[in-house]
């Protein structure tokens, strides 16, 4: 069995040294993600892309969502056995119904869905936020995350096993006025959607979770009010940062379930 050796009291700083890990079995403590099947929204940049690289590298089967069939295409030929793309819009029911029927005919029942589709706009604030940007956020970042979950529940039920994950943003536990009152009011929208339909579908061993980042170099910060300088976006989370949070929830065993996570750079403010 591993033990714990505490360092001496008489030295001023105090170490801890497991051993004997490599006698645990891993087995009971991560789940394989081998040939399971999986969805990504927002598949084209940014997490999801690098969500679809993770999730194939692991061994599962990835059907990878967006508007720009182009550059869903470029990603899937990183493992083009493994890696499917599929044109869709989160905000319109009917191509969500096109994206999901799609997969399952591609990989079979849908293991895992990862909701990472989201926009903002560059003129966010209260006196310049159009009613029509309003609405895209709204359709895009809360009733998109709604229309695919509510697919992908239908088959996780029947077989009372599943995972969901949210990619929200800080901004949906936070409301700052860097988000914006559109972005920050569609992102709290998504999180009582997950955290209320967790607690409703943990009966059916189904696992949803909400995860809110917080600034991420991803093509979303080229919509903010002011450029971005290169300087700022080294200093906050990259794309993998997230990926590892998002890899650390699929990997829990099934009977462990995080309904919220949040991961922002070191040097970001979370008051």
């Amino acid at each position: 069995m591993p033990f714990i050796r505490h360092a001496d009291d008489s030295e001023l700083s105090w170490s801890v040294t497991i051993e004997s890990l490599s006698n645990l079995d891993n087995r009971r403590l991560t789940m394989s993600l081998k040939n399971q099947n999986v969805v990504i929204t927002g598949g084209g940049s940014g997490i999801g892309a690098a969500t679809a690289r993770a999730l194939v590298d692991a061994g599962a089967n990835v059907v990878i969502a967006g508007r720009n069939l182009d550059k869903l295409q470029e990603i899937c030929k990183y493992k083009p056995e493994s890696m499917f793309a599929v044109s869709a819009d989160v905000a319109d029911r009917s191509s969500v119904d096109q994206l999901f029927a799609a997969a399952q005919e591609k990989l079979g029942s849908i293991d895992i869905l990862i909701n990472a589709a989201g926009i903002n706009v560059p003129k966010r604030m209260m006196h310049n936020l159009d009613p029509a940007d309003w609405d895209r956020m709204m359709d895009i970042n809360a009733t998109g995350t709604f229309n695919c979950m509510r697919l992908a529940l239908s088959q996780m039920r029947e077989r009372k096993a599943g995972t969901i994950i949210n990619i929200s943003s800080v901004a949906g536990i936070r409301a700052a006025a860097l988000g914006g009152v559109g972005y920050n009011a569609s992102k709290f929208a998504a999180t009582a959607l997950g955290i209320s339909a967790g607690d409703e579908e943990k009966e059916h061993g189904i696992r949803i979770t909400n995860i809110y980042p917080g600034e991420v170099d991803t093509p979303i910060l080229d919509n903010r009010p002011s450029p971005v300088t290169d300087e700022h976006r080294a200093r906050i989370l990259q794309p993998e940062d997230v990926v590892a949070t998002i890899m650390l929830v699929l990997q829990l065993p099934a009977r462990a379930r995080v309904p919220e996570l949040t991961i922002i750079p070191t040097t970001q403010s979370f008051i």
